[in-house]
């Protein structure tokens, strides 16, 4: 079973629905017990890493997510749920749970495209995220796949947390992570075969885990 933390972020049921696609079990909740006896918990997220945050830490949510990462239980953030997993967002000037060291910064409006064009804020569409090392959460997926980006904003963590890098205006950190600890700047959910691949990979790891307790 994998939980998906409920924050009302607004994107829950989309993930929700992609991995019963998959007939894969999950269930929507912000009930730390069955958090902590999930597989693994999926983080996603939609809207601002202030509202987020306030949401997060009213509901004592915040800490729920630091004792998951503490105790190894897998993780996976999902776009907002991406963001707020590093220390600080310019989006609101808001400290965020520095789960990975780094910040979250916006694009530059100054940034052109490939043909010297103004980009458009927020990037939203298709893009590819190459990986810039090997990872157990991109197994069997194509370099050169494409995933569905909704974002204004992006990561800059530390350098040996990057996974993947994708290239809008300038090259940013579209992955994060280490095995059982893993974020993404995309929306798997909505991301068509390679999205629902990534989940499948995220959902083998946890049962497998699971298994060797």
């Amino acid at each position: 079973m994998l939980a998906i933390l409920d924050y009302e972020a607004g994107n829950q049921t989309s993930v929700s629905r992609a991995l019963s696609s998959m007939d894969i079990p999950n269930e929507i909740t912000a009930d730390a017990a069955a958090l902590q006896a999930a597989d693994g918990v999926i983080f996603p997220g939609v809207g601002a890493a202030g509202q987020a945050m306030e949401l997060l830490t009213s509901r004592g949510l915040d800490r729920v997510l630091l004792d998951l990462v503490s105790r190894q239980k897998p993780l996976l953030g999902i776009c907002l749920g991406c963001q707020i997993m590093l220390e600080h967002s310019v989006e609101n000037d808001t400290p965020t749970l520095g789960i990975f060291k780094g910040r979250t910064l916006r694009f530059d409006e100054n940034l052109k495209d490939e043909d010297n064009e103004p980009i458009r804020i927020p990037h939203m569409g298709w893009n590819s995220a190459p990986r810039t090392r090997d990872s157990r959460l991109f197994d069997g997926i194509p370099q050169d796949a494409e995933f569905y980006f909704v974002h204004s904003y992006y990561v800059v963590p530390e350098p040996h947390a990057v996974l993947a890098e994708t290239t809008y205006g300038r090259v940013f950190c579209s992955a994060i992570g280490r095995d059982g600890l893993w974020a993404v700047q995309f929306h798997a959910e909505k991301s068509g075969r390679p999205g629902l691949k990534l989940l499948r990979n995220f959902h083998e790891y946890c049962r497998e885990v699971s298994d060797a307790e």
